[in-house]
């Protein structure tokens, strides 16, 4: 199977607003967060360096003012090495689960991120 056909399966797998921990290239970072919009140009996310998670995570189980935010960033294709969704394997869990553990609700409902906020992503 061919490299393209490759990624135009993955691009059917892997939804928008579907939150993921991407490995980028050139310059090599790790980002966690929400999948906005995914296409074969590159894709947007709102999230964060994977390193800068458990800090975030800290502050927002304290209910302290946040410090640490999630951006809105836009990542062309050509830097993507892989893209996993953020889920369970096996008995260890995903950011998001422990994200809700840890803070008592669910990372979606805590970004209450409003539509005018999404819409703000260029289709």
């Amino acid at each position: 199977m061919s490299e393209l056909a490759e990624s135009e399966l993955a691009l059917d797998r892997i939804g928008e607003f579907e939150l993921v921990i991407v490995h980028l290239k050139d310059p090599t970072e790790k980002f966690w967060g929400l999948l906005l919009r995914l296409d074969g140009l590159g894709f947007w996310l709102r999230g964060l360096n994977l390193s800068s998670f458990d800090d975030w995570l800290a502050e927002a189980a304290k209910g302290e003012a946040q410090s640490i935010g999630l951006a809105t960033m836009f990542v062309p294709m050509s830097r993507l090495e892989r893209l996993f969704i953020d889920e369970q394997v096996g008995a260890v869990e995903s950011y998001s689960q422990r994200f809700e553990r840890r803070v008592g609700v669910s990372v979606i409902a805590y970004l209450d991120l409003s539509e005018q906020e999404v819409a703000g992503v260029p289709s």
